[in-house]
C-alpha cells in the first residue's frame, strides 16, 4: 500500500518541552528523525534530548512560523497552545493534528459539547457566566457539585469543590477569571482511561483500559489493565472510538471517564497527546504511546497494541524524588524515569516508577512499603478518617 508519510532522517517539531515532549522526542530519535523543540524555557526536558530548541513563547506566531520552516511535520506536548496562532501556523506547515483539535478540548465547554455530539455521556453540567448563573446551575444540579474554569485548568487548578452554601464564597476567583462549568459530582467506584490513536490515513488503535488513582487532583499512579470485567473495558474502547471518529482524530487522544458502582460510565477529560496514564507503555506494552504517536503524526502504519505483562505506574512528585533516587539500589524491579526539570517543587511531576508485574496488589504493597510516597498515605489515612 503506498501512502504519503514523513521519512527517517526529517525533522519534527514539538511545540512544549516537558516530559512528554521529552518522551516523544527519544521514540522519535530511536526511528532516526531530528528534532526542534519550541519552548520558552532554555535547556527544558525536551531539549535535553532535541537537536535544537527555539527558545519563545507558545504564542509567538513568528516563532511558530519559522518552527514551522524548519520542519516537515509539528506535534505538540499540551493542549493550552494558542488556537489562532495555531491554526496559522498549520497554513504553512504540516501540523496533521491541525488546530481545531485543540480549540475543543482547551475549554471545557467546547469539550463537553463535543462529547455530547459524539453520543457519549458526561457528567450532568451547566455553562456559569457570574454569580446569578452559578445559584441557578447550584439549584438544578444540586451538591456535592464542582466548579471548574472552562479555560486553563490542570492537575486540580482552576476548581473548587462545593459541598454547602457556605463553600460558594470560595468560587469568586474563578468567576473572576471567566467562564466556568458547574458539574454534578460523580460518586464514582474507579476512575479509568484509555488512551487510541490514529493517523492520516485513518488506521486506528487503542491501548489497555487502565484504572488511575489521584490524590489531591494530581494521578498517583496507574494500574494496567484496569480491574474491571471484560465488558466494562470493552465499552470504554467504544467510547473511546467514537469521541475519536466524531472529533476527526489525527495523533493520540487520551480519555478520561469515571465509573459508577452501577456500571454506568461518564467521559471526564480528554486530552490530545500522550498522557500520564499511559507512561506504563513505556516498559509494558507491544509499543509505548510515544512511539505510536510519532507513527501516527508521520502516517506510518501503527503497531498493534498488545500489553506484554501488567504495570503499576507511579508519579514522582518534587517531595519524593530524594527518596526514590535512595531507593534505586533496593529496587531492582523499578524502571526509574527523571524527567530532567531544573527545581524539585512540592506537588511538581519530576518523574515516575513503572513496575512490571504478574501479581497487582503485591506490588501495590511494595511500593507504598517503600516509604517514597509517605505523605499520599498520610493525606488518605485522614481522609479516611475524616
Amino acid at each position: 500500500m503506498s501512502r504519503e508519510m514523513i521519512q527517517p532522517g526529517s525533522t519534527i517539531g514539538i511545540i512544549g518541552g516537558g516530559q512528554l515532549g521529552k518522551m516523544m522526542a527519544l521514540a522519535a530519535k530511536e526511528a532516526g528523525f531530528r528534532i526542534i523543540v519550541l519552548d520558552p524555557t532554555p535547556n527544558c526536558p525536551c531539549a535535553q534530548v532535541a537537536d535544537d530548541q527555539v527558545i519563545a513563547a507558545y504564542d509567538d506566531e513568528a516563532a511558530l512560523r519559522q518552527l514551522g520552516a524548519r520542519c516537515d511535520v509539528i506535534t505538540y506536548e499540551f493542549e493550552n497552545i494558542d488556537y489562532e496562532t495555531l491554526k496559522k501556523t498549520a497554513e504553512s506547515a504540516h501540523v496533521p493534528q491541525g488546530a481545531e483539535l485543540i480549540r475543543v478540548t482547551q475549554n471545557r465547554i467546547y469539550e463537553k459539547d463535543a462529547v455530547t455530539k459524539a453520543g457519549v455521556r458526561v457528567a450532568p453540567y451547566k455553562v456559569v457566566q457570574n454569580e446569578a448563573d452559578l445559584k441557578a446551575a447550584v439549584a438544578e444540579i444540586g451538591y456535592p457539585c464542582i466548579l471548574k474554569t472552562a479555560r486553563g485548568g490542570y492537575d486540580g487548578k482552576g476548581q473548587v469543590t462545593l459541598r454547602d452554601e457556605k463553600s460558594l464564597t470560595e468560587t469568586r476567583p474563578l468567576l473572576v477569571h471567566g467562564a466556568c462549568v458547574l458539574e454534578k459530582m460523580i460518586d464514582f467506584a474507579k476512575e479509568l482511561s484509555v488512551i487510541i490513536t490514529r493517523n492520516e490515513a485513518g488506521e486506528t488503535s487503542l491501548f489497555p483500559v487502565v484504572e488511575n488513582i489521584h490524590h489531591d487532583h494530581i494521578l498517583h499512579k496507574t494500574i494496567a489493565p484496569a480491574r474491571v470485567d471484560g465488558a466494562v473495558q470493552e465499552e470504554v474502547q467504544q467510547i473511546a472510538l467514537q469521541v475519536a471518529e466524531s472529533l476527526n482524530l489525527v495523533g493520540t487522544l487520551a480519555v478520561e471517564m469515571f465509573l459508577e458502582a452501577d456500571g454506568t460510565i461518564y467521559v471526564n477529560e480528554l486530552a490530545p497527546r500522550p498522557h500520564n496514564s499511559g507512561h506504563y507503555s513505556i516498559e509494558a506494552c507491544s509499543i509505548s504511546q510515544f512511539g505510536q504517536h510519532i507513527r501516527a503524526i508521520c502516517n506510518w502504519p501503527l503497531r498493534k497494541v498488545e500489553l506484554l505483562k501488567p504495570a503499576v505506574m507511579v508519579n514522582l512528585l518534587g517531595q519524593h524524588l530524594e527518596k526514590a533516587v535512595g531507593q534505586i539500589p533496593y529496587q531492582p524491579e523499578w524502571s526509574v524515569h527523571i524527567y530532567g526539570k531544573k527545581e524539585a517543587k512540592y506537588q511538581r511531576k519530576m518523574g515516575h516508577i513503572t513496575v512490571l508485574t504478574d501479581e497487582i496488589e503485591e506490588t501495590l504493597l511494595s511500593l507504598e512499603k517503600s516509604g517514597v510516597w509517605q505523605d499520599v498515605q498520610k493525606r488518605s489515612e485522614a481522609a479516611v478518617n475524616d
